[in-house]
């Protein structure tokens, strides 16, 4: 297979791409706990696009890890993940953002930029608002769900160096949030860089 793109994604920042039917992308996690949100459309119709529902249900659980397929509404596949070195990653955490911030940690957190907001200035590229937003995937991330139903945004398991692979099963408009939030241990409070690689 040879290499298409290969960059680093500085911490805090957005990033897109498209990924042809058949060709890979890895996601390597290179410093250790940084959570990564995610977005996948379908490249030539964006309406098309991830559902966290649809891809729970068809595969009954809430992780995501080797074998997961990402589905919209509809139930399409867009990626599978082929490879996953971490072992399990969130779908219900949904994206950091300037609201969220300051109901959870206060007024003063208003400023900090969030993943909403990198979600925005990277999917304006392509035509697409607010109203293109949907839930997410937090790759890293840890959100264990615990006996009574609740959940929380824990410290990770990813360590440097392990990555999720994911094959587009049609042409796919990736966008990525490398999450900025420091208020909690997503990131183990210091953001770091990624490294996203496409192979085909």
């Amino acid at each position: 297979m040879s290499v298409i793109l290969d960059t680093e994604v500085p911490a805090m920042a957005p990033f897109s791409t498209i990924v042809r039917k058949g060709q890979t992308l890895a996601i390597i996690d290179l410093h250790g706990n940084q959570a990564v949100d995610f977005l996948v459309y379908d490249a030539e119709d964006t309406a098309q696009r991830y559902s966290a529902a649809a891809t729970i249900a068809a595969q009954r659980n809430i992780f995501l890890t080797t074998g997961s397929v990402l589905r919209t509404a509809e139930s399409k596949p867009l990626m599978t993940v082929v490879k996953d070195t971490c072992g399990r990653h969130d779908t219900i955490g949904g994206a950091c953002s300037k609201e969220s911030n300051t109901l959870r940690y206060g007024q003063h957190t208003r400023h900090q930029h969030a993943c909403v907001e990198n979600f925005l200035i990277e999917g304006a590229k392509w035509g697409l608002g607010k109203r293109d937003l949907v839930s997410n995937v937090n790759w890293y991330m840890n959100v264990p769900v615990e006996k009574d139903g609740t959940l929380g945004i824990v410290d990770g398991i990813s360590s440097p160096g392990l990555e999720v692979q994911l094959r587009a099963e049609t042409d796919v408009l990736v966008l990525v949030s490398n999450c900025p939030q420091i208020n909690n241990p997503c990131n183990g409070f210091d953001p770091t860089s990624v490294r996203m690689v496409v192979t085909g």
